[in-house]
């Protein structure tokens, strides 16, 4: 037939190491593939135990391993504004403030120059510099939070369902918390075994517990604390209860999914607004450099940027507030 290839020709002794060539080198590439998650998986898993391995008892590391998160020694807030203690801890970030402030400080700088180089202006860009530095570092530690939060509401009916499954095999609760700390990756696992090792030196399953939850920051984590506490002081089948807390996190979860999709577009907007009058400037100023050029030393120029600025960071502020919703 016209347009077909004449195959009769082929040697099945070529054919077949080519295939089993081609399926080594797959098979190489999954092995690779497989090697490198594992790896990165037990990084992760081991990441509380990084501090066991460089102190010879386990309370030594559970003191470090509370001092690299903003506590102290006791678990306490060490710093006296409480609410950015609070934001530092619930980051799982290590405790590096010099870092944090220096990296702020330096982005702060080259936006002032930046705004006096294009713009022009010395008192415009201290204040942007001002507020870089000053603000930076504390959204930073927001946003990492936010997504330490949500990573653990993900975790958290998994972490649930292995302790019912211990405690279902008849292990008392601090070994089911003890079981999800060995089991479970980070962020959970760390903050379960911060727990297991509080209940293990001393303190309370109830404030071992409410310490995790204000260490985490989320609702669905208070909401488990909550219902140990309830089961410690009326009883009952914890097993049971977990199980109803599990069936509506993962309800609660579904929701924001279906708030995210709906609130999408908004989102959406929210960027392309924000980013295309940065996208046109720059677009403008590389092809046409006279048209903002004869024009950028005008006082009145020089004074409508930074309130355009401001009046752009007030209409995001009023989109997030249309999109936020809480649940």
């Amino acid at each position: 037939m016209p347009g077909l290839a004449d195959i009769s020709g082929f040697s099945l002794t070529l054919v077949i190491p080519a295939i089993m060539a081609a399926g080594a080198f797959f098979l190489a590439i999954q092995a690779v593939l497989s090697v490198v998650s594992t790896a990165q998986t037990q990084r992760v898993v081991n990441r509380r135990l990084m501090f066991k391995d460089r102190f010879e008892s386990t309370r030594e590391a559970m003191v470090e391993l509370r001092k690299s998160r903003g506590l102290d020694e006791n678990g306490n807030l060490m710093m006296p504004v409480r609410w950015f203690n609070r934001l530092v801890v619930q980051t799982g970030l290590p405790f590096q403030p010099l870092r944090w402030w220096g990296a702020s400080a330096a982005g702060g700088v080259a936006a002032g120059l930046a705004y006096f180089q294009f713009v022009g202006g010395v008192w415009p860009g201290v204040l942007i510099a001002l507020l870089l530095f000053a603000g930076a570092p504390i959204l930073g530690l927001k946003m990492v939070a936010g997504k330490r939060m949500k990573r653990l509401s993900v975790q958290l009916p998994d972490a649930m369902q292995i302790a019912c499954r211990s405690l279902e095999a008849g292990h008392p609760v601090a070994t089911a918390i003890s079981l999800v700390a060995k089991e479970m990756p980070d962020p959970i696992g760390t903050e379960f075994g911060m727990a297991a090792d509080e209940v293990s030196y001393g303190m309370s399953l109830t404030n071992a517990v409410q310490r995790m939850a204000d260490r985490a920051g989320d609702p669905d984590v208070e909401l488990f604390a909550a219902t140990v506490r309830l089961q410690e002081k009326t009883g009952g089948n914890l097993c049971e209860l977990l199980k109803a807390n599990t069936s509506t996190i993962r309800e609660r979860q579904t929701m924001r999914l279906k708030v995210k999709a709906a609130t999408s577009e908004g989102r959406v907007s929210a960027m392309i607004l924000t980013g295309a009058p940065f996208i046109v400037m720059t677009a403008i100023h590389l092809l046409r450099p006279e048209f903002y050029g004869d024009v950028i030393d005008e006082p009145l120029i020089r004074t409508a940027f930074p309130i355009l600025f401001v009046w752009m960071g007030i209409g995001n502020l009023v989109m997030r507030k249309m999109i936020n919703f809480k649940m």
